[in-house]
């Protein structure tokens, strides 16, 4: 994939976004289903089209150390360590999240997130210089798509964008989740 064709798709899901639109997009692991992870509003439409209760939180993409301490003010040390160890992606859950909009934040005041490298991505929140949802592209309940084939007509239509990228690349599993409290309790919740 060019250089170029990257950088049109980030140009591309930028505007929409920035307009408070969602998109469907490939992540480092499964494609999903993204907006600016500080739009109230956007992260409405994406409850809305999954059929999801907002009391089930979405996780959250972030590229650099900066923007993860912009919207955790505590990160334990052991997250740092977990992020370098880490071979497969690996989504951590921390506590007392904030800059962020209030509807992705879990009841009991933590937010999953996930550090990437992976090049759409990456560029794509350099753009925004925001944190970006990721929610798996299905309907509430039902299972996590493998391809971009396998996606849901009912969420190809209901995005605003769809990204113009990897059509043909299996999905890698679903991330690794940790639950990291600042109290240091930590707890695998998928393996």
């Amino acid at each position: 994939m060019s250089d170029s064709n990257i950088n049109d798709e980030v140009h591309h899901a930028f505007e929409v976004i920035k307009n408070g639109g969602i998109i469907l997009y490939p992540t480092d692991t499964v494609w999903g289903i993204g907006c600016d992870a500080t739009n109230a509003e956007a992260v409405k439409k994406i409850y809305a089209l999954k059929q999801r209760e907002e009391s089930k939180s979405m996780i959250v993409l972030m590229n650099s150390d900066r923007m993860m301490y912009n919207v955790f003010k505590e990160i334990p040390d052991v997250a740092w360590e977990i992020i370098e160890v880490s071979e497969k992606p690996t989504t951590l859950i921390l506590d007392k999240p904030r800059n962020i909009a209030a509807n992705i934040i879990a009841p009991d005041n933590t937010l999953g997130v996930r550090l990437v490298k992976e090049p759409f991505c990456y560029k794509l929140m350099e753009r925004m210089k925001k944190p970006l949802v990721s929610t798996s592209a299905n309907i509430g309940g039902m299972p996590t798509p493998n391809s971009f084939k396998e996606i849901d007509h009912h969420i190809l239509d209901g995005v605003d964008y769809v990204v113009n990228l990897h059509h043909d690349k299996i999905a890698a599993k679903p991330s690794t989740i940790i639950k990291l409290g600042n109290d240091l309790q930590v707890k695998v919740i998928r393996p």
